[in-house]
């Protein structure tokens, strides 16, 4: 009998993951507030029944979209702000694993990009407690740097949304060069140039917030 269930708990799962993968492929060309259910269970090949057996709307597969695409950054995001090496070395360090983080998920980027400020509520709610759940994460890190000695709460907490707005709208302009091959190398020496600079712009307003 376990072993019977646990095929058919398998089962049920692989079915689920076909249905987000499904539903993130078609929305590389449109929003969500758009997409179909029965888009989505044509492109698994199931009946429209069957996706009330995972999801209880498309609202409801969206927020299961947001934690697989950001669930899973909270350790990276938490390296991109760690006391290791000098301010160059983090900006660098942060900056590759941002492009690196691009270029193997494109459409998971994609979808928060355009989701942040979409149509469904419920999946801004959930990119928003995630961006949230970020930004306390980035400033649990950079109270332990012993540049913020003297810092309040709040302003730490200012200072790691500023660092987790950077890192978003590097991400994007990084997904915007992969979507033009025609330049992309260049494209992405400017992005990196720019996210270089303007995350110096920060590290230096840190450093003299204090005076």
């Amino acid at each position: 009998m376990s072993h019977t269930l646990g095929i058919r708990q398998a089962q049920k799962q692989k079915t689920r993951q076909a249905l987000l993968d499904a539903a993130l492929g078609l929305l590389e060309e449109q929003s969500l507030s758009s997409l179909g259910l029965r888009e989505v269970t044509r492109a698994v090949g199931v009946a429209p029944t069957a996706f009330y057996r995972h999801f209880r709307s498309t609202a409801d597969l969206g927020v299961a979209l947001v934690e697989e695409a950001l669930g899973s950054l909270h350790p990276m995001i938490r390296t991109t702000v760690s006391t290791t090496g000098d301010s160059e070395e983090r900006i660098t360090r942060t900056i590759e694993l941002i492009a690196r983080h691009v270029d193997a998920y494109p459409a998971h980027v994609r979808f928060i990009a355009r989701e942040r400020s979409g149509g469904v509520q419920p999946v801004r709610d959930a990119i928003r407690a995630q961006l949230t759940r970020f930004a306390e994460e980035v400033r649990d890190e950079l109270a332990k740097d012993p540049v913020s000695r003297g810092w309040s709460e709040d302003d730490l907490l200012m200072l790691a949304h500023l660092y987790v707005d950077q890192m978003l709208i590097t991400a994007s302009l990084f997904l915007e060069a992969r979507d033009t091959p025609e330049a992309s190398e260049q494209e992405r020496e400017r992005v990196t140039h720019m996210a270089t600079r303007q995350l110096r712009l920060i590290s230096i307003g840190r450093h003299h917030w204090l005076d």
